[in-house]
């Protein structure tokens, strides 16, 4: 069986990374049946400590952690996920038409995407949430704002490498319309590179979406969300408990997805995995 594997995904840090996201896909889909307590709940004792009762402590309402963090992640992941989703679906068909058509439309999409990267990421993404107001749907488009050049430019590189090539003109001599010919012949090459970037993207998606929420532009309290949470224990510092946790959810889950984005680079890339190979053998 193992055998069947490609070398790329038996190596520990891929199984590393499919163990933990994973886990963490199970946390989004039973957190109601994972969590001790109801999230929002303020029943218990005030700043209590990690213990048999409560495992991640209580927050300073009483709260309990280890609850919250497992509903931040129906929150939080999600959210990440489908933005990524977002930026790929829209950086990826306009990088597409701009590498394919060019002309006036590649000037105009890549300019639109050089003013954009003109700009310090996390800088543009709290001013144009701070236009829209605070609020996690304005924090998740602020993002996009920010993330769908990358993909754009990426896509727009890859297309203009293979348009030229000898499968692409021969179908366009056998009568494929422009559309036809990007859609069957184009994108389905360019597909593993760009996939590469988005699991890769996803831990830094997330980062940023939390950072939006610990500066106060993304998710509201009472809300259970990772950067609300840990923003919220700035006020409790010595308590080390009510941030150490979702800081920790964070950091597992961008690990994870940046061990998964290394294997699948190495398992789509020809070269990378005769390397691999070898050095097993």
């Amino acid at each position: 069986m193992s055998r069947r594997v490609p070398e790329a995904w038996r190596k520990p840090l891929a199984v590393v990374g499919l163990v933990i996201a994973a886990a963490w896909l199970v946390v989004v889909l039973a957190a109601p049946l994972l969590a001790p307590h109801d999230p929002l709940s303020q029943e218990f004792p005030r700043l209590q400590a990690p213990s048999g009762a409560h495992w991640f402590g209580t927050d300073e309402l009483g709260r309990d952690v280890l609850s919250r963090v497992l509903f931040g992640a129906r929150l939080s992941i999600p959210l990440t996920l489908l933005l990524v989703a977002m930026s790929v679906v829209i950086g990826g068909l306009l990088g597409a038409c701009a590498g394919y058509f060019g002309r006036w439309l590649d000037e105009t999409i890549m300019r639109v995407a050089d003013l954009v990267f003109a700009f310090p990421t996390v800088i543009l993404a709290m001013a144009v949430a701070a236009s829209l107001g605070a609020s996690l749907r304005n924090a998740v488009l602020a993002v996009l704002v920010v993330s769908w050049p990358a993909y754009a430019r990426v896509t727009r590189g890859l297309v203009l490498g293979i348009r030229s090539r000898e499968f692409v003109i021969s179908g366009r001599l056998l009568g494929f319309s422009a559309w036809r010919s990007l859609r069957t012949d184009v994108l389905p090459n360019v597909t593993g590179p760009v996939l590469v970037l988005a699991t890769l993207d996803i831990g830094t998606q997330l980062l940023l979406l939390s950072g939006l929420s610990f500066l106060g532009l993304g998710a509201k309290p009472p809300t259970a969300e990772w950067g609300s949470m840990v923003a919220s224990a700035t006020h409790v510092f010595d308590k080390w408990w009510v941030g150490v946790f979702p800081g920790l959810a964070i950091l597992t889950v961008v690990l994870a997805f940046n061990f998964l984005g290394d294997t699948m680079r190495d398992a789509l890339d020809p070269r990378t995995a005769r390397a691999i190979k070898e050095r097993a053998l």
